[in-house]
């Protein structure tokens, strides 16, 4: 037997929006419920699992929109997730907008102890999107708008026996994020994302591409780097809008080993070993062995593409 953290992805269904924060909150606690009464050590709640994904909407003022968003971790309306953590020793992981005291807006997640006890935060870094009105899209994207990229890099933990990680959404999108966490021996990635069924702009795509761009990334960004990744979703149709889901956990080779059924609030539940990254990690994956640095430069000298010239 290995070093088990029993994992329990907590998929959200949606979140309309008008269902208030203290609604949201009894939802996630039934499944933090549900994960304790089947033993799991940590509990993964989804991307802004609070609210409804409101970077769909434009407003003018971008004050309109810090209602969306919590000035204190834990709050009043979240208190009761923390208590639950310490009073019956489970870890989670919970998403949401965060406005900082001195004015700054963050797409965020925190990591907790099963003291109850924040021991990680991250802020979302890769935002997707636009910042200004698009009347072209069939739906808005405005996370450009009403977030700042994070500004915390991509730490990782040592808590409840392993090495953990996060990052949201997008962020799984771009190999960076992994391997920034795999050079510092990242075993659990915790990452959470709402993602719609469709693209505002190329109706053509379809919800299986988009799924299967979703899964891609996570495998590979697992497999390249030796570790197990949680990736969280919420799912269905909010406010005419609707997310796809795909909740699943992937183990270090790059396997689903569980996933999601339902486009509701639904745990999964899988006995996560961490000492399964070891043969990677010190073999195919032992990057003090392999990897060449000297050949890597353009990855931070460089943002945007250049072609050769001619």
């Amino acid at each position: 037997m290995g070093r088990i953290l029993k994992i329990g992805a907590a998929q959200s269904g949606p979140i309309q929006k008008d269902e208030d924060r203290d609604s949201a909150v009894a939802r996630l606690l039934e499944m933090m419920k549900e994960a304790h009464a089947e033993g799991c050590d940590m509990v993964v709640f989804t991307e802004l699992a609070l609210t409804t994904f409101f970077p769909r909407y434009y407003a003018e003022d971008r004050a309109d929109m810090d209602s969306w968003f919590e000035t204190d971790m834990p709050g009043p309306a979240t208190r009761p997730l923390f208590d639950f953590s310490k009073d019956n020793g489970i870890g989670f992981t919970l998403g949401y907008g965060e406005l900082t005291p001195d004015g700054h807006h963050f797409n965020t997640q925190v990591l907790v102890d099963k003291n109850g006890e924040i021991q990680g935060k991250y802020r979302k870094i890769h935002l997707p999107g636009h910042a200004e009105l698009e009347p072209e899209r069939s739906f808005q994207h405005l996370e450009k708008r009403y977030f700042e990229p994070g500004d915390l890099g991509f730490p990782v933990w040592r808590t409840m026996g392993g090495v953990i990680g996060m990052c949201i959404c997008n962020d799984r999108r771009w190999p960076e994020t992994f391997r920034v966490m795999g050079l510092q021996g990242v075993e659990l990635v915790a990452l959470g994302y709402n993602t719609p069924s469709s693209n505002s702009l190329k109706a053509s795509e379809t919800k299986e591409t988009r799924q299967h761009h979703s899964r891609l990334c996570m495998q590979a960004g697992a497999y390249q780097n030796a570790t197990w990744v949680v990736g969280v979703a919420k799912a269905g149709d909010e406010d005419g809008h609707h997310l796809f889901g795909d909740t699943m956990i992937i183990n270090p080779d790059g396997k689903i080993v569980a996933e999601a059924k339902t486009e509701d609030d639904e745990l999964i539940v899988f006995d996560c070993d961490l000492d399964a990254c070891r043969f990677l990690k010190e073999s195919t994956f032992d990057f003090a062995a392999h990897r060449r640095i000297e050949h890597y430069g353009l990855i931070t000298e460089q943002t945007g593409a250049i072609p050769p010239e001619g």
